[in-house]
């Protein structure tokens, strides 16, 4: 029960069904959780993956996360709308608030939905690529407990703050973008102490502020750029607070209670998100559209390589390429995960 394993996607999406609904999950936020920790896992984002399950089982016992949450609506303007996620799972929330947002630009070009009183919503790509699939550009952004300092800075302030766009290209796979604005995802420091593994140089802090690979020691990560141009992170990071709560009434990074480091597992957290819906057709026009970015992505795909076996390659060829891998021989299991799931 020691090592890594290999494990097919729809034994993984029973196990985690049945853990989640075994937690008093709805089935509706077990459908949406499920999927979207499927989605992480596939494509290889495995910080947010499966492994989060068991992290979502306990906040759904102890109370902080709500079992049955009543997801409430309100239209503020013929684009833009607002989604109380009634302190439920965050996954359940941003899939339905994508899904409004999309309707919404079906009628006037752009939605805008932003998210309030919701939780950790694992891989914003996810719900990106909901907007991607129905034809449309999405954008989702969602903020998160203090865990990266600023740039300069020796206290943890911004969360990881995740940016994901997907755009849609007619014959292929969606262009899909997912990333931190902090060097890398905590949840990855977790899953290497899971694994026992040293974490690369340059993106985490111990509570002295210093630079360390140790990931049990690992009190904070710095911002995207490292720690010479970690300014660029740090401003996308704040860049995602001000959509994803200033703009929602949730509550702030520096506000907001721990998701894992805290003895409370009662109270809610507030957690922001914002997901917007561009439909192109209503920009440059639907058939214009699909010949620029085919004509982009060949071009961008076709630059010479400084080597040869790495191809150069577009946001969300890596993904792909490794859903298609794991499809075949199954999807890589922590030690953690696999006892929680029974593996």
């Amino acid at each position: 029960m020691t090592d890594t394993i290999f494990v097919d996607a729809e034994t993984l999406a029973s196990r985690v069904t049945a853990a989640l609904l075994a937690a008093g999950a709805s089935p509706e936020s077990t459908a949406a959780t499920t999927e979207a920790l499927m989605h992480a896992s596939r494509t290889g984002i495995d910080s947010h993956g499966v492994r989060l399950a068991a992290h979502y089982a306990a906040m759904l016992r102890s109370g902080r996360l709500n079992r049955t949450p009543n997801l409430t609506f309100r239209r503020t303007a013929p684009a833009t709308a607002m989604l109380d996620a009634d302190d439920g799972l965050g996954h359940y929330a941003c899939a339905r608030a994508m899904d409004l947002a999309v309707e919404i630009a079906a009628e006037t070009g752009v939605g805008a939905v932003g998210i309030v009183r919701s939780s950790h919503c694992g891989a914003a790509g996810a719900y990106a690529l909901k907007a991607a699939e129905a034809g449309m550009i999405g954008i989702v952004t969602s903020n998160s407990d203090a865990n990266v300092t600023l740039f300069g800075g020796t206290l943890p302030f911004h969360g990881t703050n995740p940016i994901a766009m997907a755009a849609p290209v007619t014959g292929q796979l969606p262009w899909l973008l997912d990333i931190a604005t902090s060097s890398i995802p905590f949840n990855r420091v977790r899953l290497y102490r899971s694994l026992n593994r040293p974490l690369p140089n340059g993106v985490a802090a111990d509570s002295e502020g210093h630079e360390t690979t140790n990931p049990h020691a690992a009190h904070m990560l710095l911002p995207l750029g490292g720690p010479d141009y970690g300014f660029k992170g740090a401003a996308l990071a704040g860049m995602v607070t001000i959509l994803s709560a200033v703009l929602t009434g949730a509550t702030t990074d520096a506000d907001m209670i721990p998701m894992t480091e805290t003895g409370d597992r009662t109270t809610p957290r507030n957690v922001g998100q914002f997901c917007l819906a561009i439909d192109p057709a209503r920009f440059v026009g639907r058939t214009a559209y699909d010949q620029a970015i085919a004509s982009y992505l060949d071009q961008l795909r076709a630059v010479p390589a400084t080597e040869a076996d790495h191809p150069v390659m577009a946001p969300g060829d890596r993904e792909w390429q490794t859903a298609r891998h794991r499809a075949t021989h199954g999807i890589p299991i922590d030690p953690d995960t696999r006892r929680f799931l029974g593996l």
